[in-house]
């Protein structure tokens, strides 16, 4: 082993010299060990914010700010401190470090702007994690094409980690979360309406159809308890080709909402099996031809041209009884607007 006063000299022992200071061997070295003390304290740090962060339902995102805003600034603090300790005077190294900056900026411009839309990200609180969000929809007319959709699970200094329904994780680079439309379906851990198209063979009851399916809708246990201006309807909103086309308008529970291929396919099976419970004719594919006169005759003329007797006049059907127009109820009532969030009142 070396004696004392070598490994003194050793440690003493002069590296460079930048401007006013001296680097030595045992700055160097201390300096790297606070380095290494701050990157493992933040390591801890956030590994136990994050524990915390699953169990915890109501502050998940406070604390994945805190978790976020604690490893970042361990890590800048060690970084400042050991070049302190090594030696170097942060003060005569402020042209230098200007220099450098202008050349990274320059040079990397994409990861400095994904890292700065990741603080904004974490700070404006629009898009957080465990939100279920939509990226990349489109408007075609009246249509909306889906995009691509899942939770997000973590957002880092360059990316946005997205987990699909399938359990295939996306990388989106942060920016594009800000400069492009985005539908964050569970904003404020709330639900959504959503829209399920059926339809039914032309001559079908209309009452018995919305009662059939809304009984079905409400039986089910993700759907959320009606209120007064959420409420489970029925809507008949065209003539097809084959049917009258239906609309189940429902309320889902928030967990629902965040697998929504699922949750249609729910749906649209209850619907079937309300259908077929209630002996309701679905519609099947059909053409009809109709010919208004033959040879110039018409009517029973038309029929006797081709040798054919007349059928007998049809009878009359009854009159149908009044049924509930959910789409006029919803004309007449509607929602209330909500409240703009301000700043809390004084006390």
């Amino acid at each position: 082993m070396l004696p004392l006063d070598q490994i003194s000299q050793i440690e003493q022992g002069q590296l460079f010299r930048l401007g006013g200071s001296v680097v030595t061997v045992g700055g160097v070295l201390a300096g790297l060990a606070i380095l290494l003390v701050a990157w493992l304290a933040s390591r801890l740090v956030s590994r136990a914010l994050c524990r915390l962060r699953d169990r915890s339902n109501r502050s998940a995102a406070a604390l994945y700010v805190l978790e976020k805003l604690a490893s970042y600034g361990l890590v800048v603090i060690g970084v400042f401190w050991g070049l302190s300790v090594a030696g170097l005077n942060l003060s005569s190294l402020a042209v230098f470090a200007g220099a450098l900056g202008i050349g990274v900026g320059l040079g990397l411009q994409g990861v400095v702007k994904e890292f700065v839309s990741g603080l904004f990200l974490i700070f404006d609180r629009m898009v957080s994690v465990g939100d279920y969000v939509e990226i990349g929809g489109a408007m075609t007319g009246t249509v909306r094409a889906e995009g691509m959709r899942g939770v997000i699970t973590e957002i880092g200094p360059r990316a946005v980690r997205i987990r699909t329904n399938d359990n295939v994780n996306v990388l989106v680079p942060n920016s594009r979360l800000i400069e492009q439309p985005v539908i964050n379906w569970t904003l404020k851990g709330d639900t959504r309406r959503i829209h399920i198209p059926f339809a039914v063979a032309y001559g079908a009851d209309r009452g018995r159809v919305r009662e059939a399916v809304l009984a079905a809708a409400r039986a089910s246990p993700f759907t959320s308890a009606e209120t007064e201006d959420r409420r489970c309807q029925v809507w008949l909103v065209g003539f097809g080709e084959r049917g009258l086309e239906f609309e189940l308008l429902v309320w889902p529970t928030r967990e629902a909402v965040k697998r929504p291929s699922a949750m249609h396919a729910a749906y649209t099976w209850l619907i079937a099996e309300a259908l077929d419970g209630a002996d309701i004719e679905t519609p099947v594919a059909q053409t009809d031809l109709r010919l208004r006169s033959v040879f110039g005759r018409e009517g029973a003329e038309g029929m006797a041209a081709l040798g054919l007797a007349a059928a007998p006049a049809a009878p009359r059907p009854a009159p149908h009884a009044p049924t509930v127009n959910d789409a006029a109820e919803d004309l007449m009532h509607p929602p209330d607007e909500p409240e703009e969030e301000g700043p809390a009142p004084r006390r």
